[in-house]
Protein backbone atom coordinates (compact mmCIF):
# COMPACT_ATOMS: atom_id res chain seq x y z
CA UNK A 1 0.00 0.00 0.00
CA UNK A 2 1.38 3.72 -0.58
CA UNK A 3 1.89 6.17 1.77
CA UNK A 4 -0.90 8.40 2.57
CA UNK A 5 0.54 12.24 1.61
CA UNK A 6 -2.56 14.18 2.37
CA UNK A 7 -2.08 16.51 5.15
CA UNK A 8 -4.17 15.76 8.32
CA UNK A 9 -6.53 18.32 7.55
CA UNK A 10 -7.41 16.85 3.76
CA UNK A 11 -8.06 13.93 5.34
CA UNK A 12 -10.14 15.50 7.96
CA UNK A 13 -12.68 17.39 5.83
CA UNK A 14 -12.67 13.76 3.74
CA UNK A 15 -13.61 11.72 6.52
CA UNK A 16 -16.26 14.62 7.47
CA UNK A 17 -17.67 14.67 4.47
CA UNK A 18 -17.97 10.58 4.22
CA UNK A 19 -19.64 10.36 7.61
CA UNK A 20 -22.11 13.05 6.09
CA UNK A 21 -22.94 11.17 3.20
CA UNK A 22 -23.32 8.31 4.95
CA UNK A 23 -25.93 9.95 7.26
CA UNK A 24 -27.56 11.91 4.83
CA UNK A 25 -27.83 9.26 2.23
CA UNK A 26 -27.85 6.06 3.94
CA UNK A 27 -29.40 6.16 6.68
CA UNK A 28 -32.45 6.64 5.27
CA UNK A 29 -32.23 3.58 3.53
CA UNK A 30 -32.47 1.33 6.46
CA UNK A 31 -35.47 0.30 8.98
CA UNK A 32 -32.69 0.72 11.77
CA UNK A 33 -29.20 1.50 11.44
CA UNK A 34 -27.07 1.76 14.48
CA UNK A 35 -24.19 4.65 15.81
CA UNK A 36 -20.52 4.34 15.78
CA UNK A 37 -20.58 2.89 12.43
CA UNK A 38 -17.60 3.31 9.54
CA UNK A 39 -18.74 3.68 6.13
CA UNK A 40 -15.76 3.52 3.79
CA UNK A 41 -17.28 4.97 0.37
CA UNK A 42 -21.04 4.86 1.46
CA UNK A 43 -21.59 6.28 -2.07
CA UNK A 44 -20.61 2.41 -3.33
CA UNK A 45 -23.18 1.23 -0.86
CA UNK A 46 -26.36 0.24 -1.86
CA UNK A 47 -29.71 -0.81 -0.44
CA UNK A 48 -33.07 -1.39 -1.22
CA UNK A 49 -36.40 -2.44 0.72
CA UNK A 50 -37.84 -2.36 3.34
CA UNK A 51 -37.25 -3.86 6.66
CA UNK A 52 -33.41 -3.71 6.49
CA UNK A 53 -31.61 -2.80 9.49
CA UNK A 54 -28.28 -2.70 10.20
CA UNK A 55 -26.46 -2.60 14.41
CA UNK A 56 -23.97 -0.46 16.17
CA UNK A 57 -20.16 -0.29 15.24
CA UNK A 58 -20.42 -1.86 11.24
CA UNK A 59 -17.86 -1.41 8.81
CA UNK A 60 -18.95 -1.48 5.32
CA UNK A 61 -16.57 -1.09 2.67
CA UNK A 62 -17.67 -0.33 -0.99
CA UNK A 63 -15.78 0.29 -4.42
CA UNK A 64 -16.73 1.30 -7.61
CA UNK A 65 -16.16 -1.96 -9.32
CA UNK A 66 -17.74 -4.00 -6.41
CA UNK A 67 -20.53 -2.66 -4.91
CA UNK A 68 -22.25 -3.86 -1.48
CA UNK A 69 -25.93 -4.72 -2.17
CA UNK A 70 -28.39 -5.60 0.63
CA UNK A 71 -31.50 -5.60 -0.72
CA UNK A 72 -34.66 -6.92 0.24
CA UNK A 73 -37.34 -8.32 -2.78
CA UNK A 74 -40.47 -9.51 -0.73
CA UNK A 75 -43.01 -11.29 -1.92
CA UNK A 76 -45.64 -8.34 -1.37
CA UNK A 77 -45.75 -4.88 -0.19
CA UNK A 78 -43.62 -3.85 3.12
CA UNK A 79 -42.57 -7.85 3.18
CA UNK A 80 -39.38 -9.43 3.65
CA UNK A 81 -36.82 -8.43 6.17
CA UNK A 82 -32.81 -8.46 6.73
CA UNK A 83 -31.92 -8.34 9.85
CA UNK A 84 -27.89 -8.00 10.88
CA UNK A 85 -26.33 -7.36 14.21
CA UNK A 86 -23.69 -5.14 16.33
CA UNK A 87 -20.25 -5.01 15.21
CA UNK A 88 -20.67 -6.35 11.31
CA UNK A 89 -17.63 -6.35 8.64
CA UNK A 90 -19.45 -6.07 5.54
CA UNK A 91 -16.67 -5.72 2.50
CA UNK A 92 -16.67 -4.84 -1.27
CA UNK A 93 -18.57 -7.18 -3.52
CA UNK A 94 -20.87 -8.48 -0.89
CA UNK A 95 -24.13 -9.07 -1.69
CA UNK A 96 -27.23 -10.21 0.35
CA UNK A 97 -30.69 -10.56 -0.94
CA UNK A 98 -33.75 -11.60 0.94
CA UNK A 99 -37.31 -12.82 -0.06
CA UNK A 100 -38.46 -13.27 3.53
CA UNK A 101 -36.23 -13.20 6.17
CA UNK A 102 -31.91 -13.39 6.67
CA UNK A 103 -30.96 -12.39 9.94
CA UNK A 104 -27.14 -12.38 10.79
CA UNK A 105 -26.01 -12.19 14.47
CA UNK A 106 -23.64 -10.01 15.98
CA UNK A 107 -19.99 -9.66 15.30
CA UNK A 108 -20.03 -11.31 11.75
CA UNK A 109 -17.42 -11.15 9.06
CA UNK A 110 -18.55 -11.10 6.13
CA UNK A 111 -15.37 -11.26 2.91
CA UNK A 112 -15.53 -9.66 -0.56
CA UNK A 113 -17.67 -10.93 -3.03
CA UNK A 114 -20.15 -13.20 -0.86
CA UNK A 115 -23.32 -13.96 -1.49
CA UNK A 116 -26.44 -14.36 0.46
CA UNK A 117 -29.77 -15.44 -0.15
CA UNK A 118 -32.86 -17.31 0.76
CA UNK A 119 -34.75 -17.72 -2.26
CA UNK A 120 -33.92 -19.66 -5.59
CA UNK A 121 -35.79 -16.84 -7.09
CA UNK A 122 -37.34 -18.20 -10.06
CA UNK A 123 -38.59 -21.85 -10.66
CA UNK A 124 -37.00 -24.69 -12.63
CA UNK A 125 -40.06 -24.60 -14.90
CA UNK A 126 -42.06 -21.52 -14.45
CA UNK A 127 -39.50 -19.01 -14.43
CA UNK A 128 -41.98 -16.42 -12.96
CA UNK A 129 -42.62 -18.29 -9.56
CA UNK A 130 -40.78 -17.81 -6.89
CA UNK A 131 -40.22 -20.98 -4.28
CA UNK A 132 -44.01 -21.09 -2.60
CA UNK A 133 -42.48 -21.66 0.90
CA UNK A 134 -40.22 -19.32 2.87
CA UNK A 135 -36.16 -20.56 3.48
CA UNK A 136 -35.13 -18.40 5.77
CA UNK A 137 -31.51 -17.85 6.64
CA UNK A 138 -30.42 -17.52 10.19
CA UNK A 139 -26.52 -17.01 10.95
CA UNK A 140 -25.38 -16.86 14.72
CA UNK A 141 -23.00 -14.89 16.14
CA UNK A 142 -19.19 -14.46 15.41
CA UNK A 143 -19.63 -16.34 12.30
CA UNK A 144 -16.80 -15.37 9.19
CA UNK A 145 -18.12 -16.12 5.81
CA UNK A 146 -15.25 -16.29 3.30
CA UNK A 147 -14.62 -14.58 0.19
CA UNK A 148 -16.34 -15.55 -2.57
CA UNK A 149 -18.74 -18.06 -0.44
CA UNK A 150 -22.07 -18.54 -1.09
CA UNK A 151 -24.96 -19.17 1.59
CA UNK A 152 -28.25 -20.40 -0.19
CA UNK A 153 -32.03 -20.61 1.37
CA UNK A 154 -32.77 -22.40 4.45
CA UNK A 155 -29.34 -22.61 5.82
CA UNK A 156 -28.46 -22.10 9.64
CA UNK A 157 -24.97 -21.32 10.18
CA UNK A 158 -24.15 -21.79 13.87
CA UNK A 159 -22.09 -19.48 16.23
CA UNK A 160 -18.45 -19.12 15.79
CA UNK A 161 -17.88 -21.25 12.41
CA UNK A 162 -15.87 -20.00 9.15
CA UNK A 163 -17.27 -20.80 5.74
CA UNK A 164 -14.17 -21.23 3.45
CA UNK A 165 -13.25 -19.02 0.69
CA UNK A 166 -15.73 -20.34 -2.34
CA UNK A 167 -17.96 -22.55 -0.45
CA UNK A 168 -21.41 -23.25 -1.44
CA UNK A 169 -23.35 -23.80 1.71
CA UNK A 170 -26.45 -25.79 0.94
CA UNK A 171 -27.42 -27.21 4.18
CA UNK A 172 -27.33 -26.02 7.79
CA UNK A 173 -23.46 -25.75 9.53
CA UNK A 174 -23.31 -26.83 13.08
CA UNK A 175 -21.67 -24.20 15.55
CA UNK A 176 -17.87 -24.47 15.77
CA UNK A 177 -16.85 -25.88 12.56
CA UNK A 178 -15.27 -24.81 9.36
CA UNK A 179 -16.63 -25.52 5.98
CA UNK A 180 -15.62 -25.37 2.61
CA UNK A 181 -15.81 -27.18 -0.50
CA UNK A 182 -18.91 -27.06 -3.36
CA UNK A 183 -21.38 -28.61 -1.57
CA UNK A 184 -19.72 -27.22 1.96
CA UNK A 185 -18.47 -29.71 4.61
CA UNK A 186 -17.37 -30.21 7.51
CA UNK A 187 -13.46 -29.68 7.32
CA UNK A 188 -12.41 -28.63 10.67
CA UNK A 189 -13.96 -28.50 14.52
CA UNK A 190 -12.77 -25.79 16.34
CA UNK A 191 -13.08 -25.60 19.91
CA UNK A 192 -16.18 -24.46 21.73
CA UNK A 193 -14.45 -22.91 24.42
CA UNK A 194 -12.50 -20.66 22.41
CA UNK A 195 -10.80 -18.38 23.75
CA UNK A 196 -12.77 -15.72 20.80
CA UNK A 197 -11.53 -12.60 20.23
CA UNK A 198 -14.19 -10.84 18.69
CA UNK A 199 -15.18 -7.23 16.39
CA UNK A 200 -17.15 -6.54 20.10
CA UNK A 201 -14.02 -6.57 21.98
CA UNK A 202 -11.93 -3.99 19.12
CA UNK A 203 -14.95 -1.73 19.75
CA UNK A 204 -15.49 -2.06 23.15
CA UNK A 205 -14.85 1.64 23.40
CA UNK A 206 -16.59 3.46 20.56
CA UNK A 207 -15.02 6.85 21.96
CA UNK A 208 -11.57 5.73 22.35
CA UNK A 209 -11.45 4.02 20.00
CA UNK A 210 -12.36 7.09 17.07
CA UNK A 211 -9.79 9.29 19.54
CA UNK A 212 -6.84 6.92 18.88
CA UNK A 213 -7.84 6.60 14.90
CA UNK A 214 -7.28 10.49 15.34
CA UNK A 215 -4.29 10.47 16.96
CA UNK A 216 -2.45 8.24 14.79
CA UNK A 217 -3.70 10.35 11.78
CA UNK A 218 -2.20 13.54 13.29
CA UNK A 219 1.11 11.65 13.95
CA UNK A 220 1.55 9.48 10.44
CA UNK A 221 0.51 12.29 8.55
CA UNK A 222 1.89 15.46 10.30
CA UNK A 223 5.19 16.35 7.91
CA UNK A 224 2.46 16.05 4.87
CA UNK A 225 1.69 19.27 3.05
CA UNK A 226 -0.48 20.25 0.52
CA UNK A 227 1.86 20.53 -2.19
CA UNK A 228 3.30 17.61 -1.63
CA UNK A 229 0.04 15.85 -1.84
CA UNK A 230 -0.89 17.44 -5.13
CA UNK A 231 2.41 16.76 -7.01
CA UNK A 232 1.51 13.05 -5.90
CA UNK A 233 -1.52 13.26 -7.43
CA UNK A 234 -0.54 14.88 -10.54
CA UNK A 235 3.14 13.39 -10.72
CA UNK A 236 3.40 10.22 -8.72
CA UNK A 237 6.45 8.65 -8.29
CA UNK A 238 7.89 5.25 -7.00
CA UNK A 239 8.99 6.23 -4.23
CA UNK A 240 5.64 7.83 -2.97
Amino acid sequence: MRRDLRPYWVKRIYLIFRAWYAEHFLRPCFDFLGDNGTYMKPWFVHVAGPNVSLGNCATVIGEVDRRVRIAVWGRGPGQGRIRIGDYALITPGVRISASDSIEIGDNCMIASGAYITDSDWHGIYDRIERNPEPAPVRIGNNVWIGDGATVLKGVTIGDNSIVGAGAVVVRDVPANVVVAGNPARVVKELDPHGPFVTRADFYADPTSYIAESDRLDRAFLADNTLLGWLRALFFPRRSD
